[in-house]
C-alpha cells in the first residue's frame, strides 16, 4: 500500500517548491518510494475529517496504514528511519544528522519565519520597521554561522541526510531576498541539492499540482 500524502489544492505559494509538502515529497522520492496525495482546499483543510489527521488544520499529513502523522520534520523523520539513504547507519553519524534536521527547522529556520511574519502579516504595523532590520540581523547571524559550520564541504555532516534535505529547503525561502549572496558556499549548497534528480521530481509534482489548478 502507497502512503497518502496530503497537499494544497491550490499553493499559496503558487509550485515555487515552498510549501510544507515539499519536504515529505523530496525524501519519498530520495528513497524511491511511491506515493499518493489527496488534495485539499482551505476549506477542507479546517474540516473534521482532515483534523482527524492534523489537529491544526494544516499540511502536510502522511498516512500509511493505520499510521496518521503530521508535521513535514516527523514525516521525514519516519521515513528516513524506514528507508535506506537518508540516515547513515552509523549510530553517532545517524544521530548528528537528525540533530541538523532539528537545527533546520528550529535554530535556523525560526528568524526566516519571523520575518516573513512581520512583512506579509504585520507590514502595516507600526513597530514593523523598527523590527525588521533586527530579525534580518538575527538571520545574517545564523547564516554566518552556518556557512562557517559547512565550509567547502558537499553536505553538512558526511553524504547527503535528511538534514541537508529539511536545511536546504529552510534556506530556500531566502533565495528572493538576496541573503544568500553574501554567503557563496551557502548558495553553492543549495543548488547542489537543487541539482539531485530526487528534488526535480518532487519540485516538478508539486509544481504539476498548481499549473492544473489554473487551467
Amino acid at each position: 500500500m502507497k502512503p497518502i500524502l496530503t497537499a494544497f489544492e491550490s499553493s499559496p505559494d503558487r509550485g515555487k517548491g515552498l510549501a510544507r509538502d515539499m519536504p515529505v515529497r523530496w525524501a519519498l522520492e530520495e528513497v524511491g518510494q511511491p506515493y499518493d496525495v489527496r488534495l485539499v482546499s482551505f476549506r477542507e483543510m479546517k474540516e473534521p475529517a482532515h483534523r482527524a489527521r492534523h489537529p491544526f488544520g494544516q499540511i502536510p499529513t502522511y498516512e500509511e496504514g493505520d499510521l496518521a502523522l503530521f508535521e513535514s520534520g516527523a514525516i521525514v523523520l519516519h521515513i528516513a528511519e524506514r528507508h535506506p539513504g537518508l540516515l547513515p547507519n552509523d549510530a553517532n553519524a545517524r544521530a548528528r544528522a537528525i540533530t541538523w534536521m532539528f537545527a533546520a527547522l528550529t535554530t535556523v529556520q525560526q528568524p526566516i519565519v519571523e520575518r516573513e511574519a512581520a512583512l506579509y502579516l504585520e507590514g502595516d504595523k507600526p513597530w514593523t520597521k523598527e523590527r525588521l532590520p533586527i530579525l534580518e540581523d538575527r538571520i545574517r547571524v545564523r547564516l554566518g554561522e552556518l556557512s562557517a559550520r559547512l565550509g567547502e564541504r558537499e553536505w553538512l555532516d558526511g553524504d547527503f541526510s535528511a538534514g541537508d534535505l529539511l536545511m536546504v529547503l529552510v534556506l530556500r525561502r531566502l533565495e528572493s531576498s538576496g541573503f544568500l549572496n553574501d554567503y557563496p558556499n551557502l548558495s553553492a549548497y543549495v543548488a547542489r541539492a537543487k541539482a539531485r534528480p530526487a528534488y526535480g521530481r518532487a519540485f516538478a509534482a508539486q509544481l504539476a499540482v498548481f499549473t492544473n489548478a489554473q487551467s
